[in-house]
């Protein structure tokens, strides 16, 4: 019974944690009116502030202050922490700017494609071989990408910078064991100083220029950004890493209905056939993963 509160608890955190995620262009659409690197320096500050509320509160101050201790006192580990945490804020910076571009299909192109990269990048840096499913599914998206480029006539340079910088922050988050919570302090703590600078000297408004609820929404991207992180945490300790990779497609689904149907963006034959072969690939990919997972599972069990 308690497991199954565990799994239940550990699936609603996790679907909410991509939900949110998913209808974050509602969100900066409200603040369409400011610049996006203002947005994207207020999301910095007040995450910081949000995040170090949430640990006051917390009965595991001890732990963080270890983690902190560890990151600052160990050169290796705090280079790979502010390597991570200017890769996480180009990826909000490029999200931010995408929405306020009328991007949210590439937005969305971007998280789809996210999975697959991880895979390429993974035959990079840890020399891992691909799967006949992962090619297959690796080259469908391939396929895709290059229909939208050469019917279209564009590259998606917000979807490749997104995808890319999301895929090396990961890559580095999983060689520094850090609770989300921690971790997020951390980063944003590194780059709050030219968060500080830049609305301090170089932004145009202060922040009692605005008007109440734009000063709430600026204050409230700091919430919507920690709190996806720490649900997500929460559920990924709680239920399989199938229904992870499953549950990792709302977001971008929500991106893209949102794209089509809440800010008309045209969604051409290009588009259509580019989504189709990558959802191919995605399909392909999930399914070999699923597999793979249940063997592995089979053979600890045997």
């Amino acid at each position: 019974m308690q497991l199954e509160q565990s799994n239940t608890s550990g699936i609603a955190a996790a679907f909410s944690s991509y939900l949110i995620w998913g209808l974050l262009p509602l969100y900066w659409a409200l603040l369409s009116s400011i610049s996006t690197f203002d947005i994207l320096m207020y999301r910095i500050a007040f995450a910081f502030v949000f995040i170090l509320l949430i640990i006051a509160l917390s009965r595991e101050k001890t732990h963080y202050r270890h983690e902190m201790k560890w990151v600052f006192t160990n050169a290796q580990v705090f280079f790979k922490v502010a390597l991570a945490a200017i890769l996480i804020s180009l990826n909000w910076f490029i999200f931010i700017f995408a929405v306020s571009g009328d991007k949210v299909l590439d937005a969305s192109l971007g998280y789809y494609i996210n999975p697959l990269l991880n895979v390429v990048l993974a035959t990079f840096f840890l020399k891992e071989k691909l799967t006949k499913s992962e090619q297959i599914a690796v080259t469908s998206a391939v396929i895709g990408v290059s229909i939208l480029i050469f019917l279209s006539g564009y590259i998606p340079w917000a979807s490749f910078g997104m995808a890319l910088s999301f895929c090396l922050y990961g890559f580095i988050k999983r060689s520094v064991p850090l609770s989300a919570t921690g971790g997020l302090l951390i980063e944003t703590l590194l780059v709050m100083p030219f968060a500080l600078i830049y609305l301090s000297f170089i932004s145009t408004y202060s922040f009692f220029h605005f008007d109440l609820i734009t000063m709430m929404l600026l204050f409230g991207a700091g919430i919507v950004t920690a709190i996806p992180l720490i649900l997500f945490s929460f559920g990924a300790r709680r239920i399989s890493f199938s229904l992870i990779g499953f549950l990792q497609y709302i977001a971008p689904t929500c991106m893209l209905i949102l794209g089509i149907f809440v800010f008309h963006e045209p969604f051409t034959k290009a588009q259509f056939f580019a989504f189709f072969f990558i959802w191919i690939g995605l399909i392909i990919f999930t399914s070999s993963r699923l597999i793979g997972h249940r063997k592995q599972r089979r053979k600890i069990s045997a």
